[in-house]
Formats: C-alpha cells, sequence, structure tokens
C-alpha cells in the first residue's frame, strides 16, 4: 500500500510545512505561534515564554494532529470550539518568521490570521498584554516575523518577564532562567498567556494592551 504522503512515517523528515487538516476560516486568527530558542539549554529561559504557552495550549487542547519539519513542529488542536494550528518554530528566535511564512503559504493563510506569543521585558513579570499589530519594539522574533511574512497586523499576546536588573544586557537576561523566587509569577505569565492565546482564536478577547 502506497504510503500517504501527508503523513510521514516515524523518523521521516519533511521540507516544508505540512498539511494536518482543515482549520475554523471564520476570519480570526487561526494559527497560534509561541516563539522561542531550540534546545535544552534555552527550554525554561524567559525568551522562550512564547513557547511555553503555546506547549500549554496543545497540551489542554485535543490534539488532532502533529507533524514536524526542519523548521518547525506544528500541531492542530481543538479548544474553546475551534479548529485552529499551534506552531512552535524549532529555528533560533532572529530566524523564526520562515517557519511562520512556510505554514502561510501552505495553508493560504495572511498575517492577520497570526496570534503571536512572546516574551517582553516592558510587561511586569506575571502579567500578560494583548495587542493589535504595530510596531516590532526591537525584539528580534517579531523582527523575522515581520520581514518573512510581509505584514504586522498580527496579534500579540505579550508575555511579563520583567525588565533586567541594573547594568544587566537586556539581550543576556531574557536567555537566563527564572530564579526559584520568580517561578510562581512565571507559571501565572505563561497560564494567561495562553488563555490569551485562545480567547483571541475563539473571539473572546478583542481588547488592546
Amino acid at each position: 500500500m502506497a504510503r500517504n504522503k501527508n503523513r510521514p512515517g516515524r523518523g521521516s523528515v519533511r521540507r516544508r510545512a505540512p498539511v494536518l487538516g482543515f482549520l475554523e476560516r471564520g476570519g480570526g486568527p487561526v494559527l497560534v505561534v509561541g516563539l522561542g530558542n531550540p534546545g535544552r539549554k534555552y527550554r525554561s529561559t524567559r525568551h522562550n515564554a512564547g513557547q511555553m504557552a503555546a506547549e500549554l495550549l496543545v497540551e489542554r487542547g485535543a490534539l488532532l494532529a502533529r507533524s514536524r519539519w526542519p523548521d518547525g513542529e506544528l500541531a492542530l488542536i481543538e479548544a474553546a470550539g475551534m479548529r485552529f494550528l499551534v506552531l512552535k518554530p524549532c529555528t533560533f528566535m532572529n530566524e523564526s518568521g520562515r517557519a511562520v511564512a512556510q505554514v502561510l503559504k501552505t495553508y493560504g493563510l495572511d498575517p492577520n490570521s497570526i496570534v503571536v506569543i512572546h516574551d517582553d521585558i516592558d510587561v511586569p513579570l506575571g502579567d500578560v498584554r494583548v495587542k493589535h499589530s504595530g510596531g516590532t519594539a526591537g525584539h528580534r522574533g517579531l523582527e523575522s516575523l515581520v520581514r518573512e511574512t510581509g505584514g504586522r497586523g498580527f496579534a500579540r499576546v505579550r508575555v511579563g518577564v520583567g525588565r533586567p536588573p541594573e547594568g544587566v544586557d537586556p539581550a543576556e537576561y531574557v536567555l537566563r532562567g527564572f530564579p526559584a523566587e520568580e517561578l510562581e509569577q512565571a507559571r501565572d505569565s505563561v497560564e494567561k498567556a495562553a488563555r490569551a492565546a485562545l480567547d483571541l482564536v475563539s473571539g473572546a478577547q478583542s481588547g488592546s494592551g
């Protein structure tokens, strides 16, 4: 029997974003992107707060399909009555837009179909802000998305990781893990971010911050 080309066997590697199934095309976002860096070294750092929230979203939704290719890991889930995609780019942060652009092309989507979850040092630890379109504020992941997709109209869920202490380089600060005394607030941020992203997909959240 011939193998379905859209469902690779175990151990096979895709070279482009996979097709996992149909989406709910209601006019709102249908792709949630969790930004971060790949590898165990960065997994629990502030810069990976967006990926942590995306992972939580997949964990709590009904997983319908999942596949991986060199640039990213894509899941099709159902939650809050909606069927949508969750993407974790497998590139480093400053190249994460490459994976997003591939998914948009595969599904025929535009940048307004995206919700991006990312860390933000200008938001206090434990807080989350939702923003619709706008600039990048120097965030390397957002800059990559704008560059690769050609749009700024995507929604952002800004996960608060707090400002670095005086004298600490922000670029170095976000690549550190959370100290024990901040873990509870960090978990709160990730939890709120996952809920905010789901609210945007379902249409329950339309505010900005």
